[in-house]
C-alpha cells in the first residue's frame, strides 16, 4: 500500500483513538501526532482507555497537544458517540497492537462517515497489518515498541496532504 497521500486533503477534524498503552510508543506516538494536527489546524478529539488517557493529561498537563474542542475522551463513549451519529470526523487514527486494536479499528469503520487509518506498531505488525487488510482499512505501521522514531516518521508520510 502507498502510505504516502492516504490523505489528499486537509481535514478539518480528526479523531486519534488509543487502546491499551501497553507498548511505550503509543503514548508519545500519540503526542506527536495531535500537536503535528493542531500545528496544521485540524481539529483533534482524542479517544483512550482510562489508562491511554492519564498518560496523555500527565504528559501535556497544559493541554498544549491534546486540548481541543472535544480534548481527551473515553473510548467508549467516543464509539457510542459515532454509532448514534452524534460526533465524526474527517479522518480517525487508530492505535493498533493488538487484537483489540484491530477490532476497535473495524468499528471506527463501520460506523465512521470519515477516512480511517490504523497505525501499527508493536511486535505483531505483521500479523496485524494482514488482519487490517482482510478488513480494507488503510494501514501504517512500523514494527517496535520502544524507539517511536520509525512510526512518527509513517505518521509524518501520512499527514503530508496537499495544501
Amino acid at each position: 500500500m502507498n502510505e504516502k497521500k492516504i490523505i489528499q486533503e486537509k481535514p478539518d477534524t480528526a479523531l486519534i483513538l488509543l487502546g491499551c498503552p501497553q507498548i511505550p510508543i503509543q503514548t508519545s506516538a500519540a503526542l506527536y501526532l495531535s500537536a503535528i494536527l493542531h500545528k496544521k489546524e485540524v481539529k483533534v478529539t482524542i479517544g483512550g482507555t482510562k489508562a491511554a488517557r492519564a498518560l496523555l493529561e500527565i504528559a501535556d498537563i497544559d493541554k498544549i497537544y491534546t486540548g481541543g474542542p472535544e480534548g481527551i475522551r473515553n473510548i467508549d463513549t467516543v464509539i457510542d458517540d459515532l454509532a448514534d451519529e452524534t460526533f465524526d470526523t474527517d479522518v480517525s487514527f487508530v492505535f493498533v497492537h493488538n487484537e483489540a486494536g484491530v477490532a476497535y479499528t473495524a468499528t471506527v469503520q463501520a460506523i465512521s462517515s470519515g477516512t480511517v487509518i490504523a497505525v501499527v506498531f508493536g511486535g505483531e505488525t505483521e500479523v496485524r497489518m494482514k488482519e487490517l487488510t482482510e478488513i480494507g482499512c488503510m494501514a501504517i505501521s512500523a514494527q517496535g515498541s520502544h524507539n517511536p522514531l520509525p512510526l512518527k516518521k509513517k505518521i509524518d508520510e501520512v499527514v503530508s496532504w496537499d495544501a
